[in-house]
């Protein structure tokens, strides 16, 4: 078994294994983005955007399991690329992964973090939301998710960026990604604003 840990989603985070029962970590010696590449598809993540080494997800526990991992990137699973049983690494060289199908979002060009256009990070890049069904509810989630407590207004822009995401909740969801989402389709954005939001929290 294969999962992400310490992401902010379930398509980010420190790769963690099992191996007879028990997990462990993957070391970061010549960690790279073929050996994401299997990972982000063997989870139903997409592709790899960035392969950070480092910890960058915080230190895992249990033994390492994989050093100086060599996938090649057509891989179906990671332990069929060839890797060192043995290593000489600790858990501040844990290995992670940033895979396309993570997302994560910021409210840009407000006087802090909790006001601001709404814009996620997907498939590698940043794009804007189309506010053709936001309402209430999806600004609650968002507010949430970015530790900015409630929605208090919502704001309308251009939408500058490369992509557009649509975004329809039909009920609370720990973040936007639990909704159904749309990327890119042009007609339920067709003519849509790209949204803002005003939180009633803030953030130093």
């Amino acid at each position: 078994a294969l999962r992400l840990a310490g992401g902010r989603s379930r398509c980010e985070g420190r790769v963690e294994m099992e191996q007879q029962g028990v997990w462990g970590t993957v070391c970061d010696d010549a960690w790279d983005l073929p050996d994401a590449h299997v990972v982000c598809r063997q989870l139903g993540c997409g592709r790899a955007v960035r392969a950070p080494g480092g910890a960058a997800f915080g230190q895992g526990s249990g033994p390492i399991l994989r050093d100086e991992v060599g996938c090649e990137g057509h891989e179906e699973r990671l332990w069929e690329c060839p890797a060192v049983p043995e290593h000489d690494c600790g858990h501040k060289e844990d290995a992670g992964v940033v895979c396309s199908e993570h997302q994560e979002w910021r409210l840009s060009g407000g006087r802090d973090g909790c006001a601001g256009r709404v814009e996620v990070f997907f498939r590698g890049t940043w794009n804007t939301v189309c506010d053709s069904s936001w309402y209430e509810l999806e600004g609650r989630v968002l507010c949430r998710t970015l530790g900015c407590g409630e929605p208090l207004r919502q704001l309308a822009f251009a939408h500058t960026l490369p992509g557009k995401m649509l975004y329809l909740c039909g009920g609370y969801q720990p973040s936007l990604a639990h909704c159904q989402w749309t990327y890119n389709k042009s007609a339920p954005c067709h003519q849509s604003r790209a949204v803002g939001v005003v939180c009633n929290g803030m953030r130093p």
